[in-house]
Parts: C-alpha cells; sequence; structure tokens
C-alpha cells in the first residue's frame, strides 16, 4: 500500500504546485524513484503519459478561469505557464477543442480532467514466470543516443535507433563480441539519473571494442527478470503488466539502475525475451 501512497503524494504535489513548472525530480523523490522510472509507471497506470496529464490539469483549470470572465486570455497563458499566446492556444484546442475565447461563449461544452487518484486493483488473470538474481557489475559495448527527459518522446527515437542498427550492420558485430550473462541482444535504458539518459542497443562483453562503438558498465543489482515470448510489440504489455499487477505486491519497489530488454532471437514476430527490472526490498 505504501507505493501507491507515494505514487498518490507525487499526484498531490503536481496539483499543488499545477501553476508552476513541475520539478520532475522532486516528484519522482516523492515516489521513491528515478525521474524515468516514475514517468514509466505513471504512463502505464494511468494510461497517460505524465506531461499530457500536466497538459489536461491546466487547460481544464484554465477552461474554468476563462468561464469566469474575469482575466484576460494572455494572462491566464502566463498563470499556466505560457509565456506564447500562441502556444497557449495550441495546448488548449487540443484539450477541448476550441479556442481560448471561444470558451467564454454561453453553451460552450468544454471537458473537464479531475486530479487522478491511484488505487490497487488485483488482477491475476494470467501468470507471469520470473525469477530474482542478484548481480555484480558488468560491462556492455554497443551504440547508444541520448534520450529526451519526457519519455513518450523516445517512442520515436529508440525505434529509429534500431532501425538503423539493423541497417548499417551494427547487430551482427555485436553478435559476433557477445558473451557472458545477460546473453542476448540488449536495450538498455541507462536514465537511473536525472541528466545524461541513454538508451543502448549492446551486448554484454569484455572484449576490445573498435572506435565507432563504447562501453557502459551496469551497475550491481538485484534484478526481477522476467521472461516472455511473441511479437516485439508484447513486450512493452509484459513491462506494463509488471508494474501494474507484480510490483504493487511483490514486497519490492525500482532500484536505482538501467531497465534492460533481453532479445534471445531474432525473430520479431516470435520473438523471445526478458525483461529484467531493478528492484530493491521494500524496508519493514
Amino acid at each position: 500500500m505504501e507505493w501507491i501512497e507515494r505514487l498518490n503524494c507525487a499526484v498531490n504535489y503536481i496539483e499543488e504546485n499545477i501553476k508552476e513548472p513541475i520539478n520532475l525530480e522532486e516528484v519522482s523523490k516523492i515516489a521513491c524513484c528515478s525521474p524515468y522510472h516514475f514517468q514509466r509507471m505513471f504512463a502505464y497506470i494511468a494510461d497517460i503519459t505524465l506531461s499530457e496529464y500536466i497538459r489536461r490539469r491546466r487547460m481544464s483549470l484554465a477552461a474554468v478561469d476563462l468561464q469566469n470572465g474575469y482575466e484576460k486570455v494572455i494572462d491566464i497563458s502566463l498563470k499556466y505557464g505560457y509565456d506564447s499566446p500562441t502556444a497557449f492556444n495550441r495546448a488548449f484546442k487540443s484539450v477541448h477543442g476550441i479556442a481560448p475565447s471561444q470558451a467564454r461563449e454561453e453553451g460552450t461544452i468544454l471537458k473537464a480532467f479531475p486530479p487522478i487518484s491511484f488505487k490497487i486493483t488485483i488482477k491475476g488473470d494470467s501468470e507471469m514466470n520470473y525469477r530474482i538474481e542478484k548481480k555484480e557489475a558488468f560491462r556492455i559495448v554497443g551504440i547508444s543516443e541520448p534520450l529526451e527527459t519526457e519519455v513518450e518522446k523516445n517512442f520515436e527515437i529508440v525505434p529509429q535507433m534500431w532501425g538503423k542498427a539493423t541497417v548499417n550492420g551494427i547487430i551482427p558485430r555485436l553478435a559476433a563480441i557477445m558473451e557472458g550473462v545477460p546473453w542476448g541482444l540488449l536495450g538498455v535504458s541507462s536514465c537511473n539519473e536525472l541528466e545524461n539518459w541513454r538508451y543502448y542497443i549492446a551486448v554484454a562483453s569484455n572484449q576490445p571494442i573498435e572506435s565507432d562503438l563504447e562501453e557502459y558498465i551496469v551497475p550491481s543489482s538485484t534484478w526481477a527478470i522476467f521472461s516472455g515470448e511473441g511479437s516485439n510489440q508484447s513486450i512493452q504489455e509484459l513491462e506494463k503488466r509488471v508494474v501494474t499487477e507484480w510490483l504493487p505486491t511483490s514486497g519490492y519497489e525500482y532500484g536505482n539502475a538501467p531497465d534492460i530488454e533481453v532479445y534471445l532471437n531474432a525473430d520479431p514476430e516470435h520473438a523471445k525475451y526478458e525483461v529484467w527490472v531493478p528492484v530493491t526490498k521494500k524496508a519493514n
């Protein structure tokens, strides 16, 4: 229950500071996880990204202010963090489907998005296979690109990386130097700090590397390792189940290490894979 309570406290912090730039590091501290993991948990549980939720809440409150009729549109725009009236108009229209000036008209239909609240719902309709392993730090080698701190922007960056790696011959080169555990082609989200988020396509290896490759040391951690198979898209479904079904009642919480996807074969339609989630035991 503490896990859900912390998420709700984080949402309360957002609500109390909704008119200010939200400090992602502060809100994630309240939830006792990294900014990256908080955004992923939020999106999986709420079925909406954190940035979109914040925008909807601001535009919901802005609509009330507009209907009250006391403030100018430009003042309401500044009130909710939009320096440009054009940006405010665009955000307002994306939520309500009309321009802010139209919100003052009698009979106008607007959308209300109340503050979100989390609670545990136990599903348990299908089994999840997992194991807990403690692993010392290990070296991976491969390629990487920077990630955005708004997680949804990375939904374009990461697939593009895999596409380029397939075309330019990086993947077979990595497969040739793969050794040790985890055995497989790795997708590593190194986002356990607020700055310098990066995504690696890599393999575990201690071999010397060529100049166009790079290395990263995955820190020592305890891992909850989940296995699955299906299309490559099904790995996201497994990750969502880990967060929404397993983690709340597991006795564990997120640890301070990267998330790892391990691809055990090269068939995108019948993939076999593992999801490595860093965890720590909850304090009693």
